[in-house]
């Protein structure tokens, strides 16, 4: 850093720039005996010293005590140097260490606050979470008490299994064949028992019951009415005209759950809603016409067609909610029957009771009634029954018999809970109203009033 030089001979007197901390203006050495000294002449502007050695001429002895002085003390000067050149370096080194040092703590800092505050709000969440579990306690407590009753449930179960094996043991003289005869006999027995009550007469009708929510605004779903009791099967048929798709359930319970069905296609397209299933045969309106068809499912071919003489069709004479629905057919405990009207009628109902082999009108009834009136009608014991509307405030509001060719005023409520009846019939076996109401499948109970006659009783 601060080189000495010794001039070549004979040049004047050579200065040697030293550093001299703290030695400022002060003589170091002096020998004026000898011919040379050695002073401090000047400070440099960043406060280092500039000293000047004067030195003797070359024909000074190189061997003289204070010729080697000097240069022990150039060597001095040189390993100084060196050393502060080295200590410079290393001081460099270790600030900008120190520096590197110092952005590492600060980024370090940073994200010391950054997990401090990622903890705060996980801590946070961890409450939310506590605070949400706490509701876990009362399910345990009710999983508990539903333990409790389970183990309960089954002890009743092991009871009921053994009053069960009671049974099967009291009832194991019977065989299938015995069972199925007894069966069949308590249904000859309680058909038999109908009969003696004989037909009567409307009095009331249930709150409706939701069997099944599927398929559009109109439509019509029916049993076979002549069917024995262990024939459950359900037919179901979508819309009021053009028609051909029949979806043929197995079970009512089939029905319900949409599964099990087959699908018969008929022939012919239909008309309106008034289909009804008799006897393993669809009597249906053929679609543009006053044609009734008969369609038997098992051989999936049409067995008779005829026309209806005088019958309005396509819209002419239909319910007072329209849909096609000129013709109805019906069944109850008498037979099959068919609801129309003609011109020559002035658009009132006519009843007609049919053959159902041939499809020919064996008898034939004017109501007086107009049919525009009416929201629908049904059959039950040879009495006609007519509604007043199709919508909601519905009731059963005339009567006519077929038996005396009379009528008379109803009043019998009757509860339209979805607003919008497109198909109502009466199934003779169940005693029940099967309606189509908005897309609802639904029943009804009916009341019937008895008199009962004890001639000819055992």
């Amino acid at each position: 850093m601060w080189p000495l030089t010794v001039p070549p001979p004979p040049p004047p007197p050579l200065l040697l720039l030293l550093l001299c901390s703290g030695l400022a203006g002060q003589t170091l050495f002096q020998s004026p005996e000898e011919g040379w000294q050695l002073y401090t002449s000047a400070q440099a502007p960043d406060g280092k010293c500039i000293c000047t050695a004067v030195i003797p001429a070359q024909s000074t002895c190189s061997r003289d005590g204070r010729s080697r002085e000097l240069r022990q003390l150039m060597e001095k000067v040189q390993n100084v140097s060196q050393s502060m050149e080295v200590l410079e370096l290393r001081t460099y080194r270790d600030l900008q260490y120190v520096r590197g040092m110092e952005t590492l703590m600060r980024s370090l800092d940073a994200r010391l606050r950054a997990a401090d505050g990622s903890l705060s709000a996980k801590s946070f969440q961890l409450k939310d979470r506590m605070a949400e579990l706490l509701p876990l306690s009362s399910v345990l407590e009710q999983y508990k008490a539903d333990t409790r009753t389970i183990v309960r449930l089954r002890e009743e179960v092991r009871n009921l299994s053994g009053s069960l094996a009671a049974i099967q043991e009291e009832m194991g003289a019977y065989g299938y064949e015995d069972l199925q005869q007894r069966v069949m006999a308590l249904e000859a027995r309680l058909h038999a028992c109908a009969q003696k009550l004989g037909c009567g007469k409307l009095t009331g009708v249930s709150n409706p019951i939701t069997i099944r929510a599927m398929g559009s605004r109109f439509g019509s779903w029916m049993t076979d009415t002549m069917a024995p009791s262990a024939d459950s099967r359900v037919w179901y048929m979508d819309g009021y005209y053009k028609g051909r798709r029949v979806l043929e359930f197995r079970t009512l319970g089939d029905f319900i759950k949409g599964q099990n069905f087959i699908q018969h296609l008929l022939p012919q397209p239909w008309a309106g809603t008034g289909h009804v299933v008799y006897n393993g045969s669809l009597f249906y309106n053929k679609y543009q016409s006053n044609v009734v068809v008969k369609y038997h499912f098992r051989s999936r071919s049409v067995l008779v067609q005829r026309n209806l003489p005088g019958a309005g069709y396509n819209n002419t004479f239909p319910y007072s909610w329209g849909g096609f629905s000129d013709m109805d057919f019906m069944v109850d405990e008498s037979g099959l029957w068919a609801v129309y009207t003609t011109n020559q009628n002035a658009g009132n109902i006519v009843v007609s009771r049919l053959d159902p082999h041939t499809l020919e009108v064996v008898r034939s009834w004017d109501t007086g009634y107009p049919k525009r009136s009416a929201g629908e009608a049904f059959m039950i014991c040879g009495v006609l029954y007519v509604t007043n509307s199709h919508l909601a405030g519905a009731k059963v509001y005339f009567a006519y018999f077929t038996n005396t060719s009379s009528y008379e005023y109803t009043d019998v409520p009757f509860h339209n809970q979805y607003s919008h009846i497109s198909m109502l019939d009466y199934n003779p076996r169940e005693r029940a109203l099967y309606t189509w109401n908005n897309g609802h499948q639904v029943l009804y109970n009916v009341t019937l009033f008895h008199v009962i006659s004890t001639a000819g009783d055992p």
